[in-house]
């Protein structure tokens, strides 16, 4: 696993009302905390796993043009996420949730090509509105490298019991591409199982 780095982290204990709207913050939730990494799509996962730890929302996640490599301060990363609650514990709480779980999730490589192939098996509201599914339901998180990506995402919805509910086509911000797939939790992990080795046949013979 390539690890995630967490560049910055910052809160807010009584955001400037205008600027907590503008953010997307629902009314009476003026705390807010911040952070970038260089890793957005593992970011992501944690920042939904976060609205299951804390009484918080996902207000903004956004990634960076061009990726980490291409970063164009020392601290902006990839993306940066923002949580929003109504107490300052909460939006800790929330982020210590986000901070434990980047220390175990990232991207797998194989001959030098950047994949993540990952099974949420309940999501929090956050996912749970970007697939446009239940919260509680499970989901394969899937990206890849714009060809790999493509091409892996078929293997992964031919291989189990699964529906396409988002595809990320490329180029991506950080020109990936992939997607997210809904089922059982036991298809879920088939189809993650499928698209990294499509991943990883593309890596080995390119033509």
């Amino acid at each position: 696993m390539i690890p995630v780095n967490v560049l910055a982290v910052r809160y807010l204990a009584g955001t400037d009302p205008a600027l907590a709207q503008s953010l997307g913050a629902s009314k009476g939730y003026p705390c807010l905390g911040m952070l970038t990494t260089d890793c957005d799509d593992a970011t992501y996962i944690a920042l939904d796993a976060a609205t299951k730890a804390a009484d918080v929302e996902v207000v903004y996640a956004r990634s960076f043009y061009a990726g980490a490599a291409n970063a164009s301060t020392p601290h902006a990363g990839e993306v940066i996420g923002i949580l929003a609650g109504q107490t300052a514990a909460a939006v800790r709480s929330g982020m210590d949730a986000v901070l434990n779980m980047l220390k175990g999730i990232g991207f797998d490589e194989t001959a030098g090509v950047p994949y993540l192939a990952h099974t949420v098996s309940s999501v929090g509201t956050f996912l749970a509105k970007e697939a446009d599914v239940p919260a509680g339901s499970a989901i394969a998180y899937l990206i890849a490298p714009p060809l790999e990506g493509m091409y892996a995402m078929d293997a992964a919805l031919k291989a189990a019991d699964v529906k396409l509910c988002k595809l990320y086509a490329p180029p991506s911000e950080t020109n990936f591409g992939g997607g997210l797939l809904t089922g059982t939790q036991s298809a879920c992990a088939a189809a993650c199982a499928a698209f990294s080795a499509a991943v990883a046949e593309v890596a080995r013979q390119p033509r």
